[in-house]
């Protein structure tokens, strides 16, 4: 993410005492990413970060495996996963690989009780139902229905909800989340042609700062295990940071399409990028305007990737039997392509309004058990013709 930012009070250097009001010193934290060669920024405490009080449980959250070596294409019912009040309990993971993990979540009341760390992934959150505000240590953002939410790893938060009907995708990536390189210049600013740029992210406003001692429990997800931690100061304690290594958000609703005379590959949709997988959000956009054109997408191999979409809203013109929270999966090895009619039916269309979020990974995905719990069983054979 590399633009800076910063909030709250901070001293003029780096590395120099920081004295407080009342006597004292404030303590500098380096939350930096890739030992000391990634992006980082520096946080002030009002308490030194490092009180582990008490190591309480420890629950191992290792998704079940059922499917390892998967050939099949699948559409899971999404919204058939069902809500669950507790944040983390509503998580639901689906696919997995050693990069990632892909899930959904509906939680149902806000997380208020702990905090949360996930030490192992960056995390991408993607809203499809509800509104709220994520509270970080380094400041809030407010967000609402087509946000995406990225929370690097190590970020301690909570979140608000303020509805309790709340549907979220989500990845959690053990490899960084950027912006896709080809649409910055060598100085890390977004291009003329990039779909989005700085102006449309969601930075952490509200620094929300607690000078308290006391027990705080703080889950902490590392080696796919939680562990319950207790701290002796409250984990928002931050009186200022500058850097570039925050939590940051982007709506669906800000990206603008690139579209041309013919039909655009998929990566023309890119949104984030990682040395593992891509993101691609696609959205209502003009169609193809080749007198000739077929908007609808031309058959592809998926040779050295799987892909996932995640179906938010619209009419998605290349899908039959097709609704909000179901999610594809095509798997490498084997083509794929519009279903049947649905190269004809896009002739002579103009426009849609499909929102859909892409996930293409360069490594196999296993499904887990809660994936066959709504895996629909028939997908595979959809391109059949009748």
């Amino acid at each position: 993410m590399p633009i800076y930012h910063r909030l709250g009070d901070i001293p003029s250097k780096r590395h120099i005492q920081y004295e407080k009001p009342t006597g004292g010193l404030f303590y500098e934290e380096l939350f930096g990413t890739i030992g000391f060669d990634g992006m980082s920024s520096l946080l002030y405490h009002h308490h030194r970060p490092t009180q582990v009080k008490e190591i309480l449980d420890s629950i191992s959250t290792a998704p079940k495996i059922a499917v390892d070596k998967n050939i099949a294409s699948r559409k899971l019912i999404g919204f058939n996963v069902a809500p669950a009040q507790d944040f983390l309990d509503s998580r639901v993971t689906l696919m997995v690989n050693n990069d990632l993990h892909i899930g959904v979540a509906a939680p149902q009341q806000s997380l208020r009780t702990y905090y949360y760390k996930n030490a192992d992934a960056d995390e991408l959150l993607f809203i499809h139902k509800g509104k709220g505000t994520l509270r970080t240590m380094m400041g809030n953002i407010p967000f609402e229905y087509g946000d995406y939410l990225v929370i690097p790893r190590g970020m301690i938060y909570q979140i608000d909800f303020d509805t309790a009907d709340n549907r979220l995708f989500f990845v959690e990536s053990f490899h960084p989340i950027y912006t896709p390189k080809r649409y910055r210049n060598h100085f890390g600013q977004m291009m003329e042609h990039a779909p989005f740029c700085e102006r449309d992210y969601k930075l952490p406003q509200q620094l929300e700062t607690y000078d308290e001692t006391g027990d705080f429990l703080i889950k902490i997800k590392k080696q796919q295990t939680l562990h319950s931690v207790v701290y002796a100061a409250h984990p928002f304690d931050v009186k200022g940071w500058d850097g570039y290594n925050y939590p940051w958000g982007f709506s669906i609703h800000n990206f603008e399409p690139i579209t041309g005379r013919i039909h655009q590959p998929p990566p023309v949709h890119q949104t984030f990028h990682t040395d593992a997988f891509v993101v691609c959000s696609f959205c209502p956009r003009l169609y193809d305007y080749h007198p000739k054109g077929i908007p609808a997408p031309y058959n592809h191999s998926n040779i050295d990737s799987d892909e996932v979409l995640y179906y938010v809203d619209g009419d998605f013109m290349s899908r039959n039997d097709i609704a909000q929270g179901h999610i594809s999966l095509h798997p490498g090895g084997i083509p794929h392509g519009p279903h049947p009619g649905a190269m004809e039916r896009s002739i002579g269309k103009t426009e849609t309004h499909e929102l859909a979020v892409m996930v293409d990974t360069f490594r196999p995905l296993m499904l887990t058990e809660a994936a066959m719990k709504i895996d629909d069983g028939k997908y595979y054979q959809s391109w059949l013709e009748k």
